[in-house]
């Protein structure tokens, strides 16, 4: 990929989950104090109570999230999001960008790079856990879909550390590589053509 399309998608990585979250709390917002109760207060006021049932409605929700009826439906919202391909990428990259703003990435540890088969690398992350015969467990994740991968016990000697933060190799499996930076990108190969060599 040429440097300039690399350049593009890094930059729509970074600014469409912004944007989206900026437009989905937009129209939050104008809904809340478009209601009636909300509408006829003064100007000040009727501003400071449609944030106060913003953050209330935000509480509910969060609340509702800890419960068995709010994991199933945070679960089909997920199964419904990640069946369109390109909402799919979207709707995880927000997910992901207001869970990094907002609890940060204490919980995840150090990416890891694991030869799965010959030749072929993968980045998981270690978990801080390790079995009782001394693996490392290690999530997997797939990509573009983070919230799915593989839970893999590994012997320690067969992971290879690498100087990445987390936020970087999550960019990096939640783009598809297309963020890839370019310090690892891949290098172009002059390649002669053999029909051009037989004319």
């Amino acid at each position: 990929m040429s440097s300039w399309r690399r350049d593009f998608a890094s930059g729509l990585v970074v600014l469409v989950p912004i944007l989206v979250i900026l437009y989905v709390l937009g129209i939050l917002y104008s809904n809340i104090s478009g209601l009636p109760l909300i509408k006829q207060l003064e100007p000040p006021y009727g501003f400071f109570v449609a944030i106060f049932v913003f953050v209330m409605l935000v509480f509910s929700v969060g609340y509702l999230m800890r419960t068995t009826a709010g994991r199933l439906f945070e679960s089909a919202i997920d199964g419904t999001m990640n069946r369109v391909p390109l909402v799919r990428v979207l709707y995880n990259a927000s997910k992901l960008a207001v869970e990094t703003a907002l609890t940060g990435t204490e919980d995840l540890q150090k990416p890891v790079r694991l030869e799965v088969w010959p030749g072929i690398r993968m980045t998981g992350f270690k978990t801080g856990k390790t079995t009782k015969d001394g693996r490392e467990v290690v999530f997997m994740p797939t990509a573009p879909n983070i919230t799915t991968g593989f839970v893999m016990e590994v012997k320690p000697e067969d992971l290879t550390e690498t100087d990445e933060k987390v936020e970087e190799a999550l960019t990096r499996i939640l783009s598809a590589g297309f963020a890839e930076d370019e310090s690892t990108a891949a290098i172009d190969i002059d390649v002669d053509d053999e029909r051009e060599r037989t004319r």
